[in-house]
């Protein structure tokens, strides 16, 4: 049952992502554009975004465990430690050279398109080498 609730759940994240058209690399890239042709309109997707997960942050934060049983493990640091700032450094790289980030890339491989299938297995391959890296530096 929680497979097939996190698979239309995804499903739905995948409609919409497409529908605000974030997986139009253009539209994201004439977003982040600001000191030339800047497109505004995914903004109100992400203020859209960023109330929707206020809420749910503030409903989950009272609960011990989520709607279908299992423990609540939210991020409980509030420290801006260089692995953050790091992180969120590539991430926008990648996302403004490339215009996906990692959930609308996943919805564009619908589309059968040879860019986001590149970008997803760029993404696969940072993942991994970002996992062999902890597995290193936990020795």
């Amino acid at each position: 049952m929680k497979n097939i609730l996190a698979g239309l759940v995804g499903l739905v994240f995948g409609i919409g992502l497409i529908v605000s058209g974030m997986t139009d690399p253009s539209k994201v890239l004439g977003f982040l554009d600001v000191a030339g042709h800047w497109n505004p309109s995914l903004g109100l997707v992400m203020c859209g975004a960023i109330g929707v997960g206020i809420v749910a942050f503030r409903f989950a934060s009272r609960r011990e465990r989520s709607l279908l049983g299992d423990a609540m493990r939210l991020p409980t640091s509030r420290q801006i430690d260089r692995r953050l700032v790091f992180g969120g450094l590539a991430f926008g790289a990648g996302w403004g050279l490339a215009g996906y980030c990692p959930g609308p890339a996943v919805a564009s491989l619908a589309s059968g398109g040879a860019k986001p299938l590149v970008f997803f297995i760029a993404m696969l391959a940072g993942m991994g080498v970002f996992a062999v890296a902890e597995r290193l530096n936990s020795r």
